[in-house]
């Protein structure tokens, strides 16, 4: 039986589950699980464990990881991102260069607040099926550390960049917070990952395309 993990290029509209799921099945695998969920809004790096490779969860959701983000000023959402209800629309009256100062802000350690839609659990249950049942459970603010930000693009309304942060870190958190500082509202509307840990994007595999043959074996994984 064939064990390791499988490098992921996750498109943008399916989730997470829908994506491992359609590699099981294509691939008749026994078990499979990933590690570090993308939002169905979300693509790029996803990595999976095949068999016996699911056991190595925690080394991997560990890892730190870089994304390339897009956020649009001006307009605030339910969820943070694109897929929500809109609940706040405000002028923007800040000008390229302040803009691009308070996302430098976001660089080194910080205590963020996780969106009420979002994966982390409360009693067992996901909190993004409370918010859909119209309960939003705050959870405490989270440390995290975000360690680069690199490639600003200010094109009002919309901002771009590339960041690199440690584990439990959300976007689209950074994306409300900017929207909030800047005293306009944000939400993310573009997120792709780019790597977790020393995995890259570019060595990811579309779900259509990946082959047993891509899979990296369990025996040659460090993570020295």
């Amino acid at each position: 039986m064939n064990s390791g993990i499988f490098l992921i290029n996750k498109d943008k509209g399916i989730s997470s589950n829908q994506t491992i799921q359609k590699i099981k099945k294509r691939l008749d695998i026994k078990k499979i699980g990933h590690f570090g969920t993308l939002d169905p809004l979300a693509e790029g790096l996803l990595i999976c464990g095949i068999n016996k490779g699911t056991k190595l969860s925690n080394k991997f959701l560990n890892l730190d990881k870089s994304y390339f983000s897009r956020i649009m000023l001006g307009i605030q959402t339910s969820t943070d991102d694109s897929e929500g209800d809109i609940i706040l629309k405000k002028e923007i009256q800040v000008d390229e260069n302040e803009i691009i100062e308070m996302i430098k802000t976001f660089i080194g350690e910080s205590k963020q607040k996780p969106p009420f839609f979002s994966a982390l659990k409360h009693k067992g249950k996901p909190l993004y099926k409370y918010a859909r049942e119209g309960k939003f459970v705050e959870k405490q603010p989270r440390h995290i550390n975000v360690y680069n930000i690199s490639r600003i693009t200010v094109d009002n309304p919309f901002v771009s960049f590339e960041i690199s942060c440690s584990k439990g870190t959300y976007i689209r958190s950074i994306a409300r917070d900017l929207g909030n500082k800047l005293n306009c509202g944000g939400h993310l509307v573009e997120l792709v990952r780019l790597s977790q840990g020393k995995f890259e994007l570019n060595d990811a595999k579309k779900v259509d395309d990946v082959e047993m043959e891509d899979l990296i074996d369990i025996e040659k994984l460090a993570f020295n």
